[in-house]
This record gives C-alpha cells, sequence and structure tokens, in this order.
C-alpha cells in the first residue's frame, strides 16, 4: 500500500475544471481521482461499445464518458470500482444537457489497490447556460441567469460564474476569445458523437478532400465529395451530397481547422467506403454550419497507425492500414484499362523497406501516380492504404488516402537513421509465394470457404473482388430463371412480346418474330462452412441445366411440369469449382454484395487431391509421412 489513498486523490479538482472551462485540460494537470462506477451505456446494435464512468475527488463526482480506444482498460479488469486513477488527458462536454468529462487517456493506480467510497463526495451543482438557468453565485445564492440570445459558451462547463467588468488591461486580450467561444457552445471531441448527440460543433483539421464523384443509374444521378477530420479524440469521415457539395466542396481545405456544427447527421460508418477508424461517419445537411477557426494551431495534423511491412503477411486482405517505409524503388507510369467501365488509370508502383528486413509493393493511382516526384531513400508515410494478396502480400493507396513524405515524427526519424546506418546496403525479403492456386494461364485463383468470403467481406470494398469456390448446388430458384432476349449481334436485352410473333427490342429499335431464351439464375450453394446464393447468366446456365433456355422454355410452352422438374432436380446436388466476383450491387434502394459466377467446371479429382495435399503441407505439420511417396 503506497500511503493513505486520500491523501493523493487532487481534492476540489472537478471544481477547478469547472471553473477552467474550455481550458481545463491545459490548467488542471493529471488530477487523480477515484472510480466509483463502470457499466456499459445502453447502444443500438451495431453500434461502438461504450463505458460510463463516475469519478469522485472526494469533494464532488461526476458522470463521464471513457473513449473508446481505451475500453481494453475495462476489459482487462484495471479500472473497476473503487480504484485511484490518474487522468491525463480529458474533454469538458455536454451531452444531453448534462455536463460530463469525455475521458481520452487515464492509468489506473494499483499500488493503491481499491477502496469503499473515499469520503461524502456531492455532485457539483450544475450550472446551467441556457436561457432562464439558475446561476450560483459566489456567496451561493441562486439567482435567475439573465436571457442571452444565441448559444452559451461552453467556457461554463458547469455554468459561467458570474460575470466581473473586466479591467482594461484585460478587455482586449480576451476579446478574440471570449468571441470565438461564445459561438460554438457544446464543443464536442470527435470521440464522443454518436446520433444521439444533437446541438454538437466539433473543432476539427481536414486531412483529406476527395474529389467530387458523380454517378448515374436506375434510381438517377448526383455527385458527391467526402472529407477526412481529425482532432485530439480521433478521426471521422464526412460526407457531402448533391447541394451540400456545390456549397461546401470549395469551402473545405486540406490542412484547415473547421467548426462544424449541427444540423448534421451522425450515423453509421460505411467502412468499405471510408480508411477512417471511427464507427460512426457524419453527413453533411443543408443547414449544416462550417466556419474556418482562426486558431489553426491547436489540433493535430494527423494521426498514424503504422503497420510494419515484415508483419503485412498476417494482416488480413482489404483491411486499411497506415505504412511507413523508406523509398527504395519507383517504377514508371503505366496505365490500365478498367474491365466494368473501360476507362484507362494510371498507375505506378513503388518499393517500400523498412528495419524489419522486408520490402513491398505500394501502388499509387492517378494524378498523384503522374506527378509523383519523391526522392529514392526519402522516409514516406501512407495513410489509408488497402493490403491486397496480388503476388503474396502488396499495398495500394486507396482514393480517400494521403502519403506525406519525410514527416517529423519519431518513427520517420528512427527509419532513416536505421536506414543511412545500415538498411541502405541491405537485403529484404518479400511477401511473395503465399499460398494460392493458379489456373492453366496462370490466373491466381484465391480459394475461399463461404464462411471465409462472408467474414472477409468479399465485394464490400471499392474494388470487386474475385475468389474460387467449392461447393454443392442445393436449390435453384424456378421463378424467373431465364428471360427472352434480342436476338441483335452483341444486344441480350430483353425483349417485349407487343402483338403475337411481335417481340420488339427497344434498344436495337428491331422487331423479331422470336426470342432466344437466355439463362440469369439463382442458385444456392453449399459446402461445409455454409450456404451462399450465386448469380448465374447464360453461359454458366447451360452448364447447370445440361440444356438451353430456348429447351427448357419449350417444356414449359408444352406444360410438362413433371419434365421441367426433373431437369432441376437433374441439376441440383451436382459439385462444381466456381469462379466468381464479388462486388456491391444497388437494388430497390438497398446495398448487397452481388455473387456473380464467371465460370464453373466439374471437379478434377485429381487436380483437388493435389491443391489440398499442398494445402495441408503449407501448415508445416512437421512430417510427411501422411503423403505417399
Amino acid at each position: 500500500m503506497a500511503g493513505d489513498p486520500a491523501s493523493h486523490i487532487s481534492r476540489g479538482s472537478l471544481q477547478a475544471i469547472v471553473e477552467a472551462g474550455d481550458a481545463a485540460a491545459t490548467k488542471v494537470l493529471n488530477p487523480i481521482m477515484q472510480c466509483l462506477q463502470v457499466r456499459p451505456t445502453p447502444n443500438t446494435q451495431g453500434g461502438p461499445e461504450r463505458f460510463r464512468v463516475v469519478f469522485s475527488d472526494i469533494n464532488n463526482f461526476i458522470q463521464s464518458m471513457l473513449a473508446t480506444s481505451k475500453n481494453h482498460i475495462v476489459h482487462e479488469g484495471r479500472l473497476r470500482k473503487g480504484v485511484l486513477v490518474r487522468i491525463r488527458n480529458f474533454v469538458p462536454n455536454t451531452v444531453k444537457g448534462r455536463r460530463i468529462l469525455v475521458i481520452l487517456d487515464l492509468e489506473v493506480l494499483e499500488e493503491f489497490g481499491e477502496h469503499e467510497k473515499i469520503g461524502q463526495p456531492e455532485q457539483l451543482e450544475v450550472l446551467k447556460t441556457e436561457e432562464g438557468a439558475v446561476v450560483k453565485t459566489e456567496e451561493g445564492a441562486a439567482q435567475q441567469a439573465p436571457q442571452q440570445p444565441g448559444n452559451i459558451s461552453s467556457n461554463g462547463f458547469y455554468g459561467n460564474r458570474p460575470q466581473q467588468q473586466p479591467t482594461p488591461a484585460t478587455t482586449a486580450a480576451s476579446t478574440r476569445t471570449t468571441v470565438a467561444s461564445a459561438s460554438h457552445a457544446n464543443l464536442y471531441p470527435i470521440e464522443a458523437l454518436s446520433p444521439y448527440a444533437h446541438k454538437w460543433t466539433i473543432k476539427v483539421r481536414c486531412t483529406h478532400k476527395s474529389d467530387i464523384k458523380k454517378w448515374h443509374n436506375r434510381n438517377g444521378e448526383g455527385k458527391l465529395f467526402s472529407v477526412n477530420f481529425l482532432d485530439q479524440s480521433g478521426e471521422i469521415r464526412g460526407t457531402g451530397f448533391n447541394e451540400q457539395c456545390e456549397q461546401l466542396y470549395e469551402r473545405f481545405q486540406e490542412g484547415q481547422i473547421y467548426y462544424i456544427s449541427t444540423p448534421c447527421r451522425v450515423q453509421m460508418a460505411k467502412k468499405q467506403f471510408s480508411n477512417v477508424n471511427n464507427d460512426y461517419e457524419l453527413t453533411f445537411e443543408r443547414d449544416t454550419l462550417v466556419e474556418k477557426a482562426e486558431d489553426q494551431e491547436d489540433v493535430p495534423q494527423v494521426r498514424f497507425n503504422f503497420t510494419n511491412i515484415g508483419d503485412l503477411q498476417s494482416v488480413e486482405k482489404d483491411t486499411t492500414i497506415d505504412a511507413i517505409g523508406v523509398l527504395k524503388e519507383v517504377g514508371e507510369v503505366s496505365q490500365i484499362t478498367s474491365k466494368t467501365t473501360s476507362k484507362p488509370y494510371d498507375k505506378r508502383e513503388l518499393t517500400l523497406v523498412d528495419n524489419s528486413g522486408y520490402s513491398v509493393r505500394l501502388t499509387v493511382w492517378g494524378n498523384v501516380a503522374t506527378s509523383f516526384d519523391v526522392p529514392e531513400e526519402s522516409v514516406v508515410a501512407f495513410k489509408g492504404v488497402k493490403v491486397s494478396d496480388f503476388g503474396g502480400r502488396s499495398l495500394s493507396l486507396l482514393s480517400s488516402g494521403s502519403m506525406n513524405v519525410n514527416p517529423d515524427i519519431d518513427d520517420a526519424h528512427r527509419l532513416k537513421g536505421w536506414y543511412d546506418a545500415a538498411g541502405r546496403n541491405d537485403s529484404f525479403n518479400t511477401h511473395q509465394g503465399a499460398l494460392s492456386s493458379t489456373t492453366g494461364a496462370g490466373r491466381k485463383q484465391e480459394y475461399k470457404t463461404i464462411q471465409q468470403i462472408k467474414d472477409e467481406n468479399l465485394g464490400m470494398g471499392e474494388e470487386q473482388d474475385y475468389f474460387t469456390l467449392k461447393a454443392t448446388i442445393s436449390y435453384i430458384r424456378q421463378d424467373s430463371m431465364f428471360y427472352p432476349a434480342c436476338l441483335g449481334e452483341k444486344c441480350n436485352k430483353k425483349v417485349v412480346e407487343n402483338d403475337p410473333g411481335q417481340w420488339r427490342c427497344e434498344r436495337c429499335n428491331e422487331t423479331y418474330p422470336k426470342p432466344e431464351y437466355r439463362y440469369i439464375m439463382s442458385v444456392n450453394v453449399v459446402d461445409h462452412s455454409g450456404q451462399l446464393f450465386l448469380n448465374s447468366f447464360d453461359e454458366t446456365g447451360r452448364q447447370i441445366m445440361n440444356m438451353s433456355a430456348n429447351e427448357l422454355q419449350d417444356i414449359v410452352d408444352h406444360g410438362d411440369e413433371n419434365q421441367k422438374t426433373e431437369a432441376i432436380q437433374n441439376a441440383c446436388w451436382q459439385t462444381y469449382i466456381f469462379r466468381c466476383r464479388a462486388k456491391m450491387d444497388n437494388y430497390q434502394d438497398q446495398t448487397r454484395v452481388r455473387y456473380q459466377i464467371i465460370s464453373a467446371s466439374p471437379v478434377n479429382f485429381v487436380t483437388e487431391a493435389s491443391r489440398l495435399t499442398d494445402l495441408i503441407k503449407a501448415y508445416n505439420i512437421g512430417s510427411d509421412n501422411l503423403f505417399v511417396s
């Protein structure tokens, strides 16, 4: 026991925090308090886990919200009722009209052990700053607060102290702070934002602004842009659509600090479109307030969470990470053409190394690729790169990512020192040779089970994903198995029978005496880990059904339901090697992943046995006696 615990508690520190207002975190440093209660807060399904904590300084107690980044302290059993903690970083806040602390960092003082409640702390008198609220005077008497238009400064954490007439010497110095804070009440840290927070303002730095993107689909057309914001507590992504895109795009500039105030919608983040580590994201609304801050110094520039190059093999495919390394090689600009849009894209491949002894290939795209002029042997930090398994392990800079050359951070200085001292002459391992199989044409086939497809969220990223699946057809949906298609060359659009023998194609502006029926099937497949619906077009449908859609339509036209049922039953419970594509799809205003069969082939048992043998050997069981020489 390290002495009397009560003597170590920062008695009266809560009152000091109240009086310091917005400056509390810099004026009340590392207060020590006792934890009186820890409990989870109610939350919606899919929302982040949060904990409410009550802290006492013996004189008073206060409700607090623990930053989600510190949840592990509760999970590990260190933050519990009765312990003493040193609060290293906090932000005063208002939630639903109640003043609280958002705890960004703390240290549990284990040497003091656990104790029953020390003293008889009382709740601080809540000195609300709303119109007509009660304000406590220095003598303790209650009096009616004056009616004031607009918002009240968050300097009054539990209410503003009675205003004293400033002396002439202090009036000029305090004018800027008073005006700025009075217009931004309820200043929230990003960490505290949730769908339940109302009338908030955040002070954030814009760390990234995307280009304006346009879309056009069956539901209409529009445009959007996104920005990433940062403050001392975390990051969050914001998106503006259509009108908000026009109003706000030019206002946001990378590197600048802004006040953003409600109305602004907080909702669950669409992780497949974001590289920001936050369970929520913002959507700008018509009256969202955006104001450039006069003070451009008190918000961090950028926040990194680096993964060593040597650890990439243990990182799941499609994970978004931050990476830093020494630029070993710079490739030439090349161009690829998108199969879906037929648009050309510029790309450049870079090689990064670090002191883990590994190198990795990183691809940059578009303007970043064409304008890249960073000299080799520079230290480069990348924020928001996607991990790919192409060629083992590689990285790709997302459109929402950013690049920092020779950043003034400890990680960069350490890498530069290592490279100059020894790394320049080192040889480096690569992540090539990750387990995979190849087709006869040499294209990589990533074998997945159905459970792996779901767990790895294939198809939910910015790019479509490809995988190979060995599965058995268990069910074929019989409604809309095929459709009447145009006979025109390379058309295949659906035709409509306006009159008997008159099938009209709107695209070709032609009429035909009959259509060609084509499969558009939905089949349910199963393996040992689960079940999944796959979509099939005509070529694969012919293979599965062992007949053309025209032949099946003839059976339907003749009313032979038994023969149709038999044909479908014969197609079920057949096992294939499916080559598939997964991508996001919008249908009836709902976003979902669509799994499309590219090809299907019967199982070649010799090839399959060889693949499984290689798979077992890859686990390094340590003995080859399972296999016949």
